[in-house]
């Protein structure tokens, strides 16, 4: 495909964002365009976890997926097959998300992009009168999950966030029971993400392949240049585009974490660590330790080890939960296990009242979403962008302090650091136009 000239695609910008706003206007007020009927939609990257997105949608009786969207466009001709193969049709290719919002037959986003695009790819689609599916975690900074959320509102989307266990039904048991108090009154939570992540090596910059949109794959981070190492995955460990393993894989255990101490943010934290092991071209630490303080003195402590580890408590990715009359420990399965000190013993499972815990929505987190995008219920959301900002907000603010190097306050009530401009000036970043996340969504 030609590449365009910076005057043009400035100008299809404008022309295309002219689009969106006229698709906003004449929308029916809380309905997306046939929503009911079949909702069709455009997953937005389209390479690893982007294939479950378009597997699960296929899956969905009520969801069609009619557009593919990546800058990459090698992928488009296998993914293409994957959906006609089990659907029937063929969807059209986009290369820009906003090409695919000008599209009348997507109602609805799924966004399985880098870190980076996820909270514009979210705000032009609700902008445009479209509901999003979008991966955690759904931000790349603290101020881009708080415009998300703006938008959600104020374009009354269904927004909900990839964070699946809010989904599981044994999570929701184990949170159930903690709530009731069967380990006592909780005072501490840790997450735990002890994933091996081995070196990406000493890749050097290159000419991006000519199949690959590299303006559009950058998108709100600053000009740079091409490394094979970014696409498809390692982009994880670079901060311009990543958050760390601490937002990756952790933000799932993170938002489990909270959800049992049912908190929100906190008034201190403070995160050490490094890229241990090995010297490569990745950027982001292999290893930390966050510890997050509450007003009431509740802690939450997360700890990421890429390097060989033992477990704790039958966990290596997982959550513990500690109260006053035990602990319990929950791995991937979320089976827990349950310990006392041996000096009393709190209630069983049988001789408490669990009540219901989560979202009233499906346990498929997929089917979750479609159906809130029928009903247009916003409270049957599983992971609602709410959630999902601040489970993210956790995991920028321990990435924040590792990246000054010292214990930072917090006020959970503005987001911001009061009096220290250094770490304020980390709740958001420089945008590139014109992909810049707005003041006013």
């Amino acid at each position: 495909m030609k590449r365009i000239s910076r005057r043009d695609f400035l100008k299809r910008t404008a022309q295309t964002a002219a689009g969106v706003a006229a698709t906003i206007t004449f929308l029916p007020k809380g309905l997306a365009q046939g929503a009911n009927e079949t909702i069709g939609v455009a997953v937005m990257g389209i390479h690893g976890r982007g294939m479950s997105h378009i597997n699960e949608f296929i899956k969905i009786k009520q969801a069609r997926v009619v557009a593919l969207v990546d800058p990459d466009r090698s992928l488009f001709d296998s993914r293409c097959k994957m959906v006609e193969d089990k659907q029937g049709d063929r969807p059209k290719c986009y290369e820009d998300i906003r090409d695919a919002l000008a599209d009348k037959n997507v109602d609805a986003v799924s966004i399985a992009t880098p870190d980076h695009w996820h909270a514009l790819g979210t705000i032009w689609a609700c902008q445009a009168g479209k509901d999003v599916y979008v991966e955690k975690p759904c931000s790349w900074c603290i101020r881009e999950g708080r415009k998300m959320v703006e938008a959600a509102e104020k374009y009354k989307r269904i927004v909900q966030v990839g964070t699946q266990s809010r989904s599981n039904p044994k999570v929701r048991n184990a949170i159930a029971r903690l709530w009731a108090g069967q380990i006592g009154k909780l005072y501490m939570a840790r997450g735990l993400c002890y994933k091996p992540r081995r070196s990406i090596g000493i890749k050097g910059t290159a000419e991006p392949p000519p199949h690959l949109n590299w303006n559009l794959w950058l998108g709100p981070a600053q000009e740079r240049p091409y490394m094979p190492n970014f696409v498809h995955y390692n982009w994880h460990w670079f901060w311009d585009f990543g958050t760390t393993d601490l937002g990756n894989q952790g933000v799932h255990q993170m938002d489990i974490a909270r959800w049992g101490l049912r908190k929100g943010l906190p008034v201190k934290v403070h995160c050490v660590g490094g890229r241990f092991g090995y010297k490569d071209e990745g950027e982001t630490p292999n290893t930390q330790v966050a510890t997050y303080e509450y007003e009431d003195g509740t802690l939450l402590v997360f700890e990421v080890r890429g390097l060989p580890t033992n477990d704790e408590a039958g966990a290596k990715i997982g959550d513990l939960f500690y109260g006053a009359e035990g602990w319990m420990s929950s791995g991937e399965g979320y089976q827990p296990r349950i310990g006392y000190d041996g000096k009393g013993k709190a209630k069983s499972e049988s001789e408490l009242k669990l009540d219901p815990v989560g979202g009233n929505g499906d346990s498929n987190h997929f089917q979750n979403f479609i159906n809130c995008v029928i009903s247009r219920r916003r409270e049957d959301l599983n992971a609602d962008i709410l959630e999902g900002h601040l489970s993210a907000a956790l995991c920028h603010l321990g990435n924040i302090s590792y990246r000054l190097g010292r214990k930072l306050t917090f006020d959970p009530k503005t987001e911001t650091f009061p009096g220290d401009d250094e770490a304020n000036k980390l709740l958001t970043r420089d945008y590139r136009e014109p992909f810049v996340v707005p003041d006013e969504v």
